[in-house]
């Protein structure tokens, strides 16, 4: 009886570790190399979308180098997600050299990490958050942040060794603003400069922007700005430093100047004429910035200078059905939207003067879905 015992649990436990790794198709996934540039299906990247339903999962979609995609299946995060949109940017995240992965499970009140393999993802953690409803988190070199929008909501700092797993940052748990009377903060994500120094997050309800000084992976206390328009949401970073802010409320972004003891604006609130842009992307030239505008189902194109100033390339370039979340590879040749509408990827080709061509729609994704990176 014992050794059958050992050879069931032998069994069982090799189903676990076989299912911890999505194996996918290609050796040539997220890493641009390989033997097989002559055939179809060789591989240039990928592009990851958290499902968020009640057993979380991520869903990898294989990205081929004229930008269309692949599905991939899916991967197990371990943790719960809340089984409705989450509403927020940066749920799932990629390591600035592409061989990590991070996602919140929002229903779990945790983190889970993957490595980025070229066959594939391999789970490799799974940490409480420090708080309640994960929602974005944010990753600079050996440094990740989470943002808990549960109650009045905080930050808490985790460091990710050369394994891949997170161990907490002593002192790093900070609050939000609390400045809202009676009003929850309703935080939106959590981001890093990029080159570190300082973490910003925004506060929808509030109308309130935070950043924190981070020294040695360590964030300050928040130093609480108003923003220039109602409804901060969603943010990007330029290549040049500059943080680019939707206002969901008035239908414009703003951008701003950040250090760990500064914050200025420099555009304020222009206008994109559309209905809740929410979601942000910056080209990796620094040139562009993209926001999907979830109530007028298109995406609207912004034209930025080296200083971070902005004006209004084009209004409506593209439509796609309920845009959410925006995602762009390092060479900034594609475009990847979550359309809610249609419950699937976009793709978008990105063509001179940051103008937009489709490609086409892809997969099919549960409507729980939040968060999208690609690679």
């Amino acid at each position: 009886m014992q050794s059958q015992f050992k050879k069931r649990l032998a069994i069982a436990l090799a189903v676990v570790m076989a299912s911890s790794v999505l194996l996918l198709p290609t050796v040539a996934l997220a890493r641009g190399h390989g033997k097989d540039h002559h055939k179809k299906d060789h591989f240039v990247g990928a592009v990851y979308v958290q499902t968020n339903e009640v057993s979380n999962n991520i869903a990898v979609f294989l990205r081929r180098a004229d930008g269309s995609l692949k599905p991939g299946g899916t991967v197990s995060t371990g943790g719960s997600g809340t089984g409705s949109g989450l509403g927020s940017q940066g749920a799932v995240i990629l390591s600035e050299n592409g061989k990590w992965l991070f996602a919140v499970n929002a229903g779990s009140n945790d983190i889970s990490v993957f490595s980025v393999r070229d066959k594939g993802l391999k789970w490799v953690d799974r940490v409480p958050s420090v708080g309640t409803m994960p929602i974005s988190v944010a990753v600079h070199d050996k440094w990740v942040y989470v943002l808990d929008a549960g109650g009045s909501g905080n930050i808490a700092g985790f460091r990710v060794d050369k394994h891949g797993h997170l161990s907490p940052i002593a002192g790093s748990v900070q609050p939000l603003s609390n400045l809202g009377v009676g009003v929850a903060p309703v935080a939106e994500q959590i981001g890093f400069k990029p080159w570190g120094g300082v973490l910003v997050v925004t506060e929808k309800s509030t109308g309130m922007i935070d950043s924190y000084a981070v020294n040695g992976g360590v964030a300050g206390p928040p130093m609480v700005h108003t923003s220039n328009g109602a409804g901060p949401y969603g943010f990007d970073f330029t290549n040049h430093g500059k943080l680019i802010v939707s206002e969901a409320a008035i239908g414009a972004l703003s951008s701003y100047n950040v250090t760990p003891t500064m914050f200025s604006l420099i555009s304020g609130s222009v206008p994109d004429f559309q209905l809740a842009p929410c979601w942000v992307v910056c080209s990796p030239d620094a040139r562009y910035a993209y926001t999907s505008d979830a109530h007028s189902n298109d995406i609207s194109i912004y034209k930025v200078k080296a200083n971070g100033a902005l004006t209004l390339g084009k209004s409506a370039a593209v439509t796609a059905s309920t845009p959410l979340d925006l995602g762009m590879p390092h060479d900034g040749r594609f475009l990847y939207n979550l359309a809610a509408g249609s419950h699937n990827v976009v793709a978008f080709k990105v063509r001179d003067h940051g103008m937009l061509k489709s490609i086409g729609s892809f997969g099919t994704l549960p409507a729980s879905a939040s968060g999208l990176v690609s690679w």
